[in-house]
Formats: C-alpha cells, structure tokens, sequence
C-alpha cells in the first residue's frame, strides 16, 4: 500500500485488517501510535511526507554538513512533558543539551536581559526586578514537573495540583493587571516577558500569549530550554523506532484524501488540523459540528529563516552567546506593536525574531568552526512576503557585523508551510489561534474534543488540548478516549508508553462494513477492562 489507497477487510469472516490507524507522523500521531501499541493493539501510521517528524525534522537546508530544524528547534516543553517524561528520551538515544542560559533578549546599547537556567542568577542581574521577577517564577520553576501536568492536561479533568493551578491563574491574571507586587520598575525584565509571551503568535497582552508566557518563563528555570543533539530529527525517530519494535507499521509517502483510502480498523486517529478532518470527511461530519470546524481561527504564521554561518554571531551583549535562543525585537513595546501588527494582518516594520543557534552546545550541527542560526519572523497568516532582509536587520541590530558571516540562507515564507505540512495552514505553526477561547475550547466546543461524531474516528493534532509545542500529550488524551471507547481499555496510557507489560486487549467494538467510511463506524458492544499478561 504504497500511496495509502483503500484496503478492504480480511476475508477472513470480514474481519478489520489492523486494530489502530493513525494518519499523521508528526510527535502527536507517533505518541498516540506508541500508546495504543502499548495496549498490544495493531497499530499502522500513515504519513503523507517521505519523512516522518511532522513540525521535528531536521534536514540539510543551506549547505552540506549544516542541519537546520526545519520547524521546532528547542523543547522544554518536551523535557516538560508527561508523556517524554514516561518514554525516556535518555533511555532511547536522544540527549538533550542545555544551554547556560535558557533564553536571551538583547537591547540597544549592548544590554540583555538573560534568563539563566539559575534563577538566583537571573533575579541578581535583574537588580531591583529581581525580587519581583522570583515571586512571579519561582513557585512555578520549583515544581516544574507538576506545573506541566497541570497546563499539558486536556483542560477537562479536575487539575492533578489544584494549588499550583490556582497559583498559576493568579500569576496570569496579575500580569494582565500589570499591577500589585509582580510589576516591574525597570525596562529589561517586561521586555524578557513580552519576548517570552510573543511565541503565541498572538498579542502580547492577551491572556493566551499570557499564560504561555508565564509557563515558558517558568519552565526555563525549571527544567531549562535544551535542543537535541544532531536535531529535532531525533525525537521523533526514537519514538517511532520504539513505536516499530512493538510492532507497529509507518507508511511514508501516503498521502490520505478520504477516510475510505483507510484500513478498515476499530480506532482512527487523526494527527490533522479541523480543516484535515473536514477534507478527509466531507459531507459524513453532521452539519453543526462541521460549521464549528469551518469557524476555527488560524493563528498568527511564521517566515521561516535558515542561516549557514562562518562563524559564531558577533552579539553586542557578550553572554548572548551563551544562550540558546533569543528573543530579538527590543523593549516591551516594540514587542507589543510589532505583535498587534501581525494580529492586525499587517506586516511590523521591525518584526518580532526568534532565533536559535543550537552550536552553542551542539557543534554538530555544522562543520568545526562555523554555526547554524535558526530564526522565523511573525508575519500574517498567509502572508508571500519574504522577510529575510528584516531579520538580518534585527539580528545586525544586536549583533553587528552578522551579515559578514553569511555563507548561504534558506526561507520558507508563510504561503509555502503547507507544501512542508499540511497542517501549517498559511504559515500558522501553532494548529490554531492562541485566543482565550481556543485555549481550553479547541477545536469546538465540546466536553471531548477528540472525539468526533464519527464513531471510532479521534482527533489528534496540536489543534486540541493541550495545543502547541512538541509534548505529545494531544496524542495521549486522544489515545485514552479511543482505548476506553472501542477496546475497553481504562488503563493510564503513559503506564502503556513507559512500561514492557502490555495489555489484552481482547475482542474490540465490531464494524459495520460497506459505511463509505473504511469501516470507522460500528455498533458498541459490552467491553471490560483488560487485565496485563
């Protein structure tokens, strides 16, 4: 089946071919994949691309012997992450080195605010912010692990830490207010938090650039902002090594148009945006739900920027070098306008930048001596607009003599991120809007946003709780509705993910066949939870 055509069921007393399909490769889709295997289910990942990783590949952009990410770059959400905290990065090849400081914000004049992975450090050069900046963080930083239970849960259940929830919420609020103990009197700790907000893609005073930029500052003194040895690439490779040593099967190279293209199978899980799901649907969804699917709003894009460099970036402020990832746009208010341009759909004169330059800690990424430098500037959905002679202005801003440097580039504008992923609709690289609403009400409103009206068809993708960032935890609530729902499975999925017992999963939910559907709908049945062998 090598373009993912259809596939009837077994002649064999019409049984399905295979109990799981997942459509998508991407973290979501192989951390689904990994826990339904774990189930001892039969599993098979179709993937459109030639390569797995959706938003984590690593790929030669510029020059022979440079590897650039080509999306996702550093992950503390992932370090963060139930779901990698239960597989074990380590334990499967992938190390995860961590830059002295987690994240930098340079200013004009050769100043930066620096976010050490030290907290102490970081309040010490924060000066009279300092106090304030630890009321903010350190509560948060201290209990890093459980600080992403609670934001990367599916925003249904009772939080796991209902006091660290609420300090959280009071945290976010307060700096909605911008008043109380938590205000700042100088200028470089608001534009930290405005550069830490402003990956949402969303405007940097809205309560969902907000509170990401609440968790992100919290989690880079807490667990640190780490990059991947050799790249992205590894992350998911390791899982869908450890996802095939369970018996599971990837298909690459299949592109899925129409849920009839699919293996008759009891579970279908869709890595893939609400606009994914209306076209592999189409006129089956009932109506309400699709037109909840039609209104879901796109979110802010990125144009992508890849540099091969002679050498390492000559920043103004010296121990920006030492950072892995900087937020580079300047003060508060420029972070504040160039963001309300973008949510405007107008292209900001001076763009917000984010770069990365994953040689600090990983001199694999390029030949000895020379550097990667990965940035995307924020532009509008959609937007053909090249803006590489905007980045390189923000980055010679704060480094000067960077264009010296310059041996070879690579763009990817905001119109283009469709042809690399599908799911990046017009440049949108968070799977949706960060709005207070998609939040928690991604991508309808509905008490299960995974499961769709489609009996035993399940979305996956970052276009559900908990949304962005490579966690894989969209795929692991989605997996545990679909194992409860049509196997009787109730067992905690990352016990499935992290230990060697599987579960029986005994005879699932039968399918009703000839549905147009590849045999994704079916009558329920009466199941009991399985017991491990």
């Amino acid at each position: 089946m090598g373009r993912g055509g259809p596939v009837e069921p077994d002649s064999a007393g019409g049984r399905v071919r295979t109990d799981v399909v997942v459509v998508g490769a991407g973290p979501n889709g192989l951390a689904a994949g990994l826990v339904m295997a774990g189930a001892g289910l039969r599993v098979e990942v179709y993937e459109a691309a030639s390569t797995i990783g959706g938003g984590a590949r690593t790929r030669e952009l510029t020059l022979p012997g440079y590897r650039h990410d080509v999306c996702s770059a550093v992950h503390p959400m992932a370090l963060a992450s139930p779901f990698f905290r239960a597989f074990d990065l380590a334990a499967h090849g992938v190390r995860l080195l961590h830059p002295e400081v987690s994240y930098a914000h340079p200013l004009d004049g050769g100043r930066a605010g620096l976010a050490w992975r030290d907290l102490r450090r970081t309040t010490a050069d924060l000066g009279r912010d300092g106090a304030a900046w630890r009321r903010l963080l350190d509560p948060l930083a201290r209990r890093s692990g459980d600080l992403a239970d609670v934001v990367m849960s599916d925003l249904r259940s009772p939080p796991a830490h209902p006091r660290l929830a609420g300090q959280l919420a009071v945290r976010v609020l307060r700096r909605l207010a911008a008043r109380g103990p938590l205000d700042f009197r100088d200028e470089v700790a608001p534009a930290m938090l405005a550069g830490v907000n402003a990956h949402a893609i969303a405007p940097v005073g809205g309560i969902g650039a907000t509170a990401v930029g609440v968790v992100l500052a919290a989690l880079a003194h807490g667990v640190g902002w780490p990059v991947p040895e050799g790249g992205s690439q590894r992350i998911v490779d390791a899982l869908a090594a450890e996802l095939r040593r369970r018996g599971g099967r990837i298909v690459t190279d299949a592109p899925i148009d129409d849920l009839a293209q699919l293996p008759a199978a009891h579970a279908v899980l869709l890595d893939l945006t609400p606009a994914g799901l209306l076209r592999l649907a189409g006129t089956r969804l009932p109506a309400g739900y699709a037109r909840s699917l039609r209104a879901y709003r796109r979110g802010g894009a990125a144009c992508k920027v890849d540099f091969a460099l002679a050498g390492p970036v000559p920043w103004q402020a010296p121990d920006c070098a030492r950072a892995g990832t900087l937020h580079l746009v300047g003060t508060r208010q420029e972070a504040a306008a160039a963001e309300a341009a973008v949510a405007a759909g107008r292209h900001a004169e001076r763009p917000y930048v984010l770069a990365a330059q994953p040689g600090v800690v990983d001199p694999s990424r390029a030949p000895t001596g020379r550097q990667v430098l990965w940035t995307y500037a924020h532009v509008p959905n959609g937007s053909p607009r090249d803006v590489r002679e905007q980045v390189k202005d923000q980055v010679e801003r704060f480094a000067p003599g960077f264009r010296d440097l310059i041996l070879a580039e690579h763009v990817i504008t905001a119109d283009r991120w469709e042809s690399y992923n599908p799911n990046y609709l017009g440049g949108d690289i968070s799977g949706g809007a960060t709005t207070a609403w998609q939040l928690v009400a991604r991508p309808v409103p509905r008490w299960d946003p995974y499961r769709t009206p489609l009996p035993g068809v399940y979305l996956c993708s970052a276009s559900t709780p908990p949304g962005q960032a490579v966690h894989g935890m969209c795929g692991v609530h989605a997996a545990r509705r679909a194992l409860r729902d049509r196997f009787g499975i109730r067992t905690d999925p990352l016990t499935l993910v992290a230990g060697p017992d599987r579960v029986e999963p005994g005879p699932p939910e039968r399918c009703q066949e000839g549905d147009g559907t590849g045999g994704h709908t079916g009558r329920r049945g009466t199941r009991q939870p399985r017991s491990p062998r």
